[in-house]
């Protein structure tokens, strides 16, 4: 086996907000010379650079937590792909306050430790190796909390695996344990290389593998665990709970709720630009149990029309099957299935008595599509609910089509809902582009509920099993959250709010004022008025949590667009939709991702557009441009199907998994979002979006001790230069361009100017 020497240092590091690695493409090492008599041949220095490609296939990060002492493991896995030996680079900024432990390399196949030892032995050693083309890795400080790890060689077609181990502690965030994680990304590819491939071979266009697990003692005194990031699966086993991130967000948040029996969890995260509103994220987690949970009055209300045939009518009884089995013994429920006439399964409310659950199943097995759609007058006797005021009234409604009986025009059946509906929950579900997505939109924005819409073909069942499974147990309705001490305004989802059991109440808010604040919760139970209250920390000015503002951003988009359906809309809300998807990456019918052939620039693109469109000058037309494609105009009643779908999910939306699986916006061509910004690829240069030429531009070496300075002192660059090593960011009043040219060093003073103009 070949010997592994390694510099490991085993410091604290306290200036990053989480870890992330960058893979930095490497020169050739240069070969040694052989020298005859004294005389050594010139050797010249070649470029790996353009047969080279190291690209990172999988990045596996496990945490382990006993007492609130995190170990992380992080695992990334590397591939040459290129046609030579290679050389890279590993960047490892480390969360704040965290103790570095050890790294590991693999060398045939087996991880291998390294050694402490001094700093500039250790560098010597590594670059004697390298020359002999064996097998080191080299772990160095950068400063400011950052780790370069240097790893060679990497043969063609070779994968080597690197193991970074380090502790920190979980930092709580108002009544949680906060876990986080910044997972890094690939350079992009400069003129000439190849081009970054994911995966094993050339031709694999698969992702990279990135999973994320936190573990922790199962009969710890811990909640529900939630994130607004990702997307969470927990299992338990051996006594130990697993909780897995899934999704391809950059940044990962946990939040694990300190389980209390008499109070609400209530932590806040927040993101606030220098004299700016700031951005909140509150989640509020119910007590763990509350002795008498709140009754439901539930009604299923079912399309049984002739458009309903087939499929679409097996998986509605199916989804029926699922409220029902949603049912506990002290609720209520009605069946109501409609067509040209209105029908139901018993008179009023019947008790979900195991022999009554037993009837209305086989009542749903024995319905038959045929008829007409007559929505009115199955809304007129879903609406007609004579509860005690002590249960919660909730109706699913689930149709495939237009009104074509009684009531058709869609802004009388909505205002005839309005007159009906009182306190009732009212959950829409459409299937197929068919149904008037308009109305189905309407009805449950309106009712306080949630709307679903679903392709033909599409699985039914399982949106409202979810729905089903997400309604069971009300722990508090009429939900209303006040904060004493700063103001929030535009707090979606707007109140009132209920909170069911098992659930968080997750909102989205931006906020005046800073300090110290009082979260209130008050509402109803079944035992009475309940008020809840905990303390927060709204900050005055933070870079941390910048996944809030875009999560806060698609829900107002969702909800403005929601108004534009119902007849509010105006030119001043078509172009806050407009500028709030342009900054914040989010697709809506006024912003969209433009996706170029390659070589194409974006200016070349909008030339071509406009030659086209008849116009642009002479000398402009003797350019090149791209063949027309032939249009490709969905019908009408698609186009609208698919913005109320998408302002429906963007409306429920609390993690960025979400925003990203509903716009598929995180993977577009050409564009990114980091943060809070926005960046356009031009050239090979990543460009900031607020950008304007006119700011003062300062010109910074990529990695030279400038870089790295600069890292630590200007808010938001670190994050921006994930993207690469050619980035234009924008400051206030001056921009940082980073690239192969520009300034290495600048004296204090100068850096002191450029902070203060940034």
């Amino acid at each position: 086996m070949r010997t592994l020497n390694a510099a490991l240092l085993s410091i604290l590091f306290s200036a990053t907000a989480g870890a992330q690695g960058r893979l930095i493409p490497r020169p050739c090492p240069v070969p040694v010379p052989v020298c005859v008599e004294g005389r050594c041949p010139e050797v010249p220095v070649r470029s790996c650079i353009a047969a080279n490609a190291i690209i990172r296939t999988s990045s596996q990060v496990r945490v382990d937590m006993v007492n609130r002492v995190l170990r992380y493991e992080v695992t990334e896995t590397f591939l040459n792909t290129g046609r030579a030996l290679g050389e890279a680079d590993y960047l490892f900024p480390l969360p704040g306050g965290s103790a570095f432990e050890d790294l590991k390399l693999s060398i045939n196949g087996e991880l291998v430790s390294g050694e402490t030892m001094n700093a500039t032995d250790a560098r010597r050693i590594y670059e004697d190796i390298v020359r002999r083309q064996r097998d080191p890795a080299l772990v160095e400080w950068m400063g400011a909390g950052l780790l370069r790890a240097r790893i060679f060689p990497i043969n063609p077609g070779e994968e080597k695996k690197v193991v970074v181990r380090f502790q920190a502690i979980a930092q709580r965030e108002g009544d949680a344990l906060r876990v986080d994680y910044v997972r890094g990304t690939e350079p992009a590819a400069q003129p000439g290389t190849m081009p970054i491939v994911r995966g094993g071979a050339p031709d694999d266009d698969t992702e990279v593998a990135n999973t994320f697990a936190l573990t922790w003692d199962g009969s710890a005194d811990y909640g529900a665990p939630y994130s607004p990031t990702h997307r969470l699966r927990v299992r338990e086993r051996g006594g130990r709970r697993t909780v897995t991130a899934t999704g391809d967000g950059r940044e990962v948040t946990i939040l694990l709720p300190l389980r209390r029996a008499a109070t609400a969890s209530v932590s806040v995260l927040t993101h606030r630009q220098e004299g700016e509103q700031g951005f909140a994220l509150i989640t509020i987690t119910p007590p763990s149990a509350e002795s008498r949970p709140t009754p439901r009055d539930l009604t299923f209300v079912l399309d049984v029309s002739g458009s309903m045939r087939g499929q679409k009518m097996e998986q509605a009884k199916a989804a029926g099957h699922a409220l029902l089995a949603s049912l506990a013994r002290n609720d209520r429920f009605r069946l109501i299935d409609f067509a040209t006439d209105v029908n139901s399964f018993r008179d009023g409310f019947v008790p979900a008595t195991p022999e009554n659950l037993r009837a209305a199943r086989r009542y749903l097995d024995g319905l038959r599509a045929e008829g007409s759609t007559n929505i009115s007058g199955a809304l007129l006797e879903a609406l007609d609910v004579r509860s005690d005021g002590e249960r919660l009234p909730l109706v699913v409604f689930l149709t495939d089509g237009e009104p074509t009986v009684g009531e058709r025009d869609p802004d009388a059946i909505a205002a005839l809902a309005a007159r009906h509906r009182g306190d009732v929950r009212l959950f829409t579900v459409g299937v197929s582009a068919d149904v008037n997505s308009s109305l189905i939109e309407r009805l449950a924005v309106d009712g306080r509920g949630t709307a679903h819409f679903v392709r033909a073909g599409e699985d039914v069942e399982r949106p409202v099993a979810l729905l089903a499974s997400r309604l069971t147990n009300p722990v508090l309705t009429d939900v209303r959250v006040r904060v004493d001490g700063v103001r929030l305004s535009r707090v979606l989802p707007a109140a009132p709010l209920d909170i069911f059991a098992g659930q968080d109440l997750v909102l989205l808010a931006r906020y005046e004022g800073d300090g110290e604040a009082t979260v209130r919760i008050e509402g109803r139970s079944a035992a009475g008025r309940v008020s809840w209250s905990s303390q927060a920390r709204f900050s005055r000015r933070t870079t941390a949590n910048a996944f809030v503002p875009r999560l806060w951003a698609s829900q107002r988009i969702g909800w403005l667009a929601a108004g534009k359906r119902r007849g509010v809309g105006s030119a001043e809300v078509d172009a806050e939709i407009k500028a709030l998807g342009e900054r914040y990456g989010i697709p809506t019918e006024f912003s969209s991702y433009l996706v170029l052939e390659p070589g194409m620039q974006v200016d070349r693109a909008r030339r071509d557009a406009q030659l086209q469109a008849g116009v642009g000058s002479a000398a402009d037309a003797s350019r090149p441009a791209m063949a027309p494609r032939p249009a490709s105009v969905a019908p009408a009643n698609e186009a609208r199907f698919e913005m109320a779908k998408q302002a429906a999910a963007q409306r429920v939306a609390t993690s960025l998994a979400e925003v990203d699986s509903m716009s598929a916006a995180g993977g577009a061509a050409g564009m990114r979002q980091v943060g809070t910004r926005q960046f356009v690829q031009q050239g090979s240069v990543w460009t900031d979006q607020r950008y304007v030429p006119t700011q003062r531009t300062v010109q910074v070496k990529a990695f030279s001790p400038l870089y790295f300075e600069l890292l630590g002192k200007l808010d938001g660059l670190r994050e921006a230069l994930v993207l690469g090593d050619r980035v234009l960011v924008a400051g206030t009043k001056v921009a940082i361009q980073v690239g192969p040219d520009g300034l290495e060093r600048m004296t204090p003073q100068q850096v002191l100017d450029l902070m203060k103009a940034w």
